[in-house]
């Protein structure tokens, strides 16, 4: 038990898939995960463990943003073993190939700061995604048909963004979509020799200006948790 999360020893699998909001955690045990129990309610960030195909995995809210993100994981990976660390949520396209309902597999996540950016100080350092998690999720994603993008994205520190000449330059580098915790999961894992991926689906467009209703959402979200799960057990 940690302070961020009310689990028991035993109570947290090695395999975490984590979504930004909790209510996605405990829809997707639900619905993907055999004999599921909550294990965290914490702050109402809602943690769930169960099995999926006998494999043990737990589905932990992460809340927005990195630094809600970096508690998370940081408490699940040195007060509870946690090894594969997945996060499951949507992203904001960015290039016009890029289409609503499209998901991205995050090579890189660059951002302009982090919890972790004290400790490099002047480095810029790159993190990036596990190379193994990368290339399953890709031949999961290509089972399930959906319309891939494998490469950069950008993680921002701010949702409601003032910063249309940065858009600019993440577009005109060829960076995929926009998010706000992958880059800190990315580094977190690199520290304690982890692997990490993002698996995101695009949920709406800065260029076009669409997106999806929430009732549209789900069973985007849905092809998104097959794709990591079979990705954690390639």
């Amino acid at each position: 038990m940690t302070v961020h999360i009310g689990a028991e020893s035993g109570d947290i699998a090695e395999t975490v898939l984590m979504p930004g909001d909790p209510y996605r955690a405990k829809w997707a045990a639900e619905n993907f995960l055999q004999d599921a129990r909550l294990v965290n309610e914490v702050r109402g960030m809602l943690g769930y463990t169960g099995t999926w195909n006998g494999n043990p995995v737990t589905i932990q809210g992460s809340g927005m943003g990195m630094p809600s993100l970096s508690i998370y994981a940081n408490e699940l990976i040195r007060d509870f073993g946690a090894k594969t660390l997945i996060r499951i949520g949507s992203c904001g396209g960015m290039q016009p190939q890029v289409k609503l309902r499209d998901v991205i597999l995050a090579m890189s996540a660059s951002t302009l700061g982090s919890p972790s950016r004290g400790i490099f100080r002047e480095l810029n350092f790159a993190p990036v995604a596990d190379w193994g998690l990368l290339q399953a999720a890709a031949k999961a994603a290509e089972k399930h048909e959906a319309n891939l993008h494998v490469g950069g994205i950008y993680s921002s520190d701010v949702f409601y963004d003032e910063r249309p000449d940065l858009n600019e330059q993440m577009v005109r580098h060829g960076i995929l979509g926009v998010e706000m915790e992958a880059a800190e999961l990315y580094t977190l894992a690199a520290r304690h020799g982890c692997r990490a991926l993002a698996v995101l689906t695009v949920s709406d467009h800065l260029g076009t200006g669409e997106a999806l209703p929430s009732d549209q959402r789900e069973r985007s979200f849905g092809d998104m948790v097959e794709i990591a799960l079979e990705a954690a057990f390639a």
